[in-house]
């Protein structure tokens, strides 16, 4: 190693072991293989010093990366940046307050800050009503995203499909998804009822003379 950014390293790696003795983090000096004669040459160390290892050739530092954490540690990276590029999608789409604390516990005063940053212009009132063709859109691919996910919840990414997909606003679709979840429960109660008088039908009682 030379030049400058390894000299950085080397400070930067010096200085965090520094801390660590100051605090008593043990367990981080161990790990680093830093033992009691280390320890002591540490503390005798001043910030002068630590200039002094720009000029030095050498270096004592090896660096080396810990895959079993790396590559999970870049998936929850990559997980959280999509997580927050639907957010913002969702935003420009004038998603509600509601459905942003619904999917992603979103507070009111964040919902309120990412609008203000994305230029989102305040929503006044309630939404209109689709035209009747979008409506139907609308209605048929709620159906369809609600049986492909078997049950579940809906998912940021299938909001934004249908938003996309029929140029509704989120708050529309949001709206739509809704009063889907309550028309089904009472469409499959009835539709339960009339298989079972189906199977089982009344029998009519005998006139009493």
């Amino acid at each position: 190693m030379s030049g400058a950014k390894e000299s950085d390293l080397i400070t930067a790696v010096l200085l965090y072991a520094v801390r660590c003795l100051a605090e008593g983090d043990q367990q981080s000096l161990r790990e680093m293989e830093v033992g009691p004669r280390e320890m002591e040459a540490l503390r005798g160390l001043e910030m002068a010093d630590l200039y002094r290892l720009g000029a030095l050739k050498t270096h004592c530092v090896a660096i080396s990366i810990d895959r079993d954490v790396f590559w999970p540690l870049i998936a929850n990276l990559q997980s959280a940046r999509h997580s927050e590029e639907v957010q913002r999608d969702l935003i420009r789409r004038d998603a509600p307050l509601e459905m942003m604390r619904s999917l992603f516990g979103m507070g009111s005063r964040e919902y309120t800050r990412l609008r203000s940053i994305l230029a989102v212009q305040p929503a006044i009132g309630r939404p209109p009503e689709p035209d009747e063709e979008t409506a139907h859109k609308l209605w048929r691919l709620i159906a369809a995203e609600q049986d492909a996910c078997d049950g579940e919840a809906l998912t940021a990414t299938q909001y934004l499909g249908i938003s996309q997909a029929t140029g509704a606003s989120m708050r529309c679709v949001w709206r739509h998804a809704q009063r889907w979840e309550d028309y089904i429960p009472t469409s499959r109660a009835r539709s339960a009822e009339t298989s079972q008088a189906a199977v089982h039908p009344k029998t009519p009682r005998a006139a009493v003379s």
